[in-house]
């Protein structure tokens, strides 16, 4: 990797606070002083884009989004291609509070006879819960989430041949809902028209690279991106419509935008992505990122 990406690997994983980001922004600055780069602020949170290059210029976007998550007791688990996996995990993580939620509602309703009291003391536990899992304690280890999509922008950044045809954007606050990303769509609305937005979130750990592409952009673009992300000994690419396919990152903004993920796989589940989210999330295979600047070498040739 360059000194760049190892310097942002082993020090600024933890970009979460208004303070962290700002610590890696001007990270940045003093170490990419010969490019453009543009910090857009702008939405209720404040969101602060980082773009790198000419939008309006450029022929292809590549995206992912920089802000990291709170650490959780449990994994965010994905499965893409396993709609009744991905709706049970999501019914098991919410259960445990649920029921110790419901539970101290009947005790406290059971001991004064009073809903509203119940109520007073339910509500605001799931309120914490909720903002537990989108605003608590950072998460210090973002290795694979998303770490590995910032990375994958800057080594793309060092190739002439990448940087010449593209600009780099990184995101604000993916974590809240995607919505830095709703703010760049939005005020650059007219200069991504008819472009090709790849946006990698999630792929330093995995054998199985998934290029999960919106409706629009499949027909367009799909015989390209076959034609440069081809497979490797040892890797794999797999080529989705996000109409059957569930992966929600900051694509999904964008009318001709392709997530870039990669997985692991099982019997059963198939294809899976587990550890973000919490402490547990330490790995970047590096080979990924350099397969992923290869393919995007390809596609800009």
């Amino acid at each position: 990797m360059q000194e760049l990406s190892q310097t942002i690997f082993d020090s600024y994983q933890v970009r979460k606070t208004r303070a962290q980001k700002t610590a890696f922004i001007e990270l940045l600055q003093k170490e990419l002083p010969e490019h453009k780069i543009t910090v857009e602020e702008s939405g209720t949170f404040k969101s602060r884009n980082i773009i790198i290059g000419d939008v309006a210029n450029a022929e292809y976007i590549l995206t992912a989004h920089y802000d990291t998550q709170p650490v959780m007791p449990f994994p965010n688990f994905i499965a893409p291609k396993n709609t009744p996996v991905y709706f049970l995990y999501a019914i098991l993580i919410a259960m445990p509070v649920a029921i110790l939620a419901g539970g101290l509602a009947g005790l406290i309703r059971a001991a004064t006879d009073s809903p509203a009291l119940a109520f007073a003391v339910c509500y605001p536990l799931l309120i914490a819960y909720l903002a537990m899992m989108m605003v608590g304690k950072a998460n210090k280890h973002t290795a694979n989430d998303n770490t590995s999509g910032v990375i994958t922008l800057i080594e793309a950044l060092h190739d002439e041949t990448i940087r010449s045809k593209c600009a780099f954007v990184l995101f604000d606050h993916e974590e809240l809902g995607l919505v830095g990303s709703k703010q760049f769509s939005k005020k650059h609305k007219s200069e991504l028209e008819g472009k090709l937005l790849l946006n990698f979130d999630c792929v330093g750990l995995g054998d199985y690279f998934m290029l999960v592409q919106n409706k629009k952009a499949k027909p367009i673009f799909q015989d390209q991106l076959k034609a440069a992300f081809l497979p490797e000994e040892g890797k794999q690419v797999l080529f989705e419509c996000a109409c059957n396919t569930r992966y929600p990152s900051d694509q999904k903004n964008f009318k001709l935008g392709v997530g870039v993920a990669c997985f692991k796989k099982m019997r059963v589940i198939g294809y899976y992505m587990d550890k973000i989210h919490t402490k547990h999330d330490t790995v970047l295979q590096e080979e990924n990122v350099s397969f992923l600047v290869r393919s995007l070498h390809r596609l800009c040739e």
